[in-house]
């Protein structure tokens, strides 16, 4: 906890099912690892009761945060083996919104690896139907918000609808999983990147590295929901460039009834070739903990 409880900060390991082929932490993970430390900050705030982040005037009034929109830059995919320092704190947005950033690092470099910011409105549980900030509800909740300038200037750009028949890429018939659900009954924000990258073709999958999200959620999805994942690339886009060798695509998530779940848009480079020499120092570290251990 720093500055009075205002910034919390927490240690992960980066577990081996946490990471992919290149043996650094997945985008599911990082984003994992986001969540984590926000419920836990909330957590030491005194703020888990009927759903994580509730003011008890919140409470009354049968209100819970969802999330509108997310963004995530990565400098550094953090290694297998290898630990990270999250520091995370939130702030006032808007009339009627809650911001939430934070920051990644290599705790033995003080190297930045990520940054991230979501945004955050209240939702009533019984209408589904978005709430108004009330004055007793901000009152409590300007005591936890700290007063800066946002690290991640978030991309205002107007995200586009994807359609069917002229996306680049469709992947049908997606289905939640029971575990994907959270305490509010609805898929987990962390599990719609993967339905997304479920329609990037491999061949980007293999060849680039996701280093950017830019992710709006549209509408909740239940477990009894049906999706279609659209992708096209952004041919005009900033990270479309023969320069860098980036490319973008363009993502929509879609009830079987056309029904829109999640728009986003996804930045990529090229993937770095050192996957071997990625695996021995992976190998080396984890033979000099093990050693550290047994000594």
């Amino acid at each position: 906890m720093l500055q009075g409880g205002l910034v919390f900060r927490q240690s992960f390991p980066v577990r081996s099912y946490e990471v992919g082929t290149d043996y650094r932490a997945t985008m599911e993970a990082l984003m994992s690892y986001l969540q984590e430390t926000a419920l836990n900050h909330c957590k030491s705030m005194g703020l888990l009761a009927d759903g994580f982040g509730c003011t008890p005037e919140m409470c009354k009034r049968n209100l819970v945060w969802v999330i509108r929109r997310m963004q995530i830059v990565v400098d550094t995919c953090p290694l297998w083996n290898s630990v990270i320092e999250v520091d995370t704190w939130t702030f006032a947005s808007g009339r009627n919104g809650l911001r939430r950033e934070w920051f990644i690092r290599d705790p033995k470099t003080g190297k930045t690896m990520a940054k991230a910011v979501w945004e955050t409105v209240m939702m009533n549980k019984e209408t589904r139907r978005l709430s108004f900030f009330k004055e007793e509800i901000r009152r409590e909740i300007e005591v936890h918000t700290v007063k800066c300038s946002p690290i991640v200037d978030m991309d205002d750009a107007k995200l586009r609808r994807l359609d069917a028949g002229t996306a680049d890429y469709v992947r049908t018939g997606l289905a939640p999983r029971w575990n994907d659900l959270d305490v509010n009954n609805h898929v987990n924000n962390v599990k719609y990147i993967n339905w997304i990258l479920e329609g990037v073709p491999y061949s980007t999958l293999e060849n680039y590295e996701l280093h950017a999200v830019n992710l709006e959620y549209r509408r909740e999805c239940r477990r009894d929901s049906m999706l279609q994942s659209l992708s096209t690339l952004v041919r005009d886009g900033p990270g479309h460039s023969e320069a860098n060798g980036g490319i973008e695509f363009d993502h929509l998530l879609l009830l079987e009834n056309g029904i829109e779940i999640a728009r986003a848009r996804t930045k990529w480079r090229p993937r770095i070739a050192e996957v071997s020499r990625t695996h021995l120092r992976c190998q080396e570290e984890s033979a000099r903990s093990r050693g550290q251990h047994q000594a």
